[in-house]
Parts: C-alpha cells; structure tokens; sequence
C-alpha cells in the first residue's frame, strides 16, 4: 500500500475536510392535526399524534 511520503500539516488536512462538514438545518414538516411545525416521521410533540393515531400523552397547559 502506498504511504505519505511527508506529513501533512493540521491546515491542509482540515482544509480538505471542511466543504464535507457542511451544516444543514434539518427539513420540516406541518402537523395534520394541529398545524404546527414538526420533524417529518416524528411525533407531533404539540398534540402527541403520529399518522393521525394519539401515540403519546400530552399535558396541555
């Protein structure tokens, strides 16, 4: 296998691994039920449903 003949510095290796580490904010999806904003395939943390079932329990306040 072949090897580096010299050592790269710590400057062009990150240089090379910054354009891969882009920061993306993640996609959002509305809620059927209650219109609010939510992670798609995510349950809706605001009214607690999922594909239109009551999965979890939610206080309301």
């Amino acid at each position: 296998m072949p090897n580096p003949k010299h050592k790269l510095s710590r400057a062009r290796r990150d240089k090379r691994r910054t354009s891969k580490s882009k920061i993306v904010p993640p996609s959002m999806s509305v809620c059927p039920q209650c219109h609010e904003i939510k992670l798609p395939h995510y349950t809706c943390l605001s009214c607690g449903t999922y594909k239109g079932k009551a999965v979890i329990a939610v206080e309301e306040a």
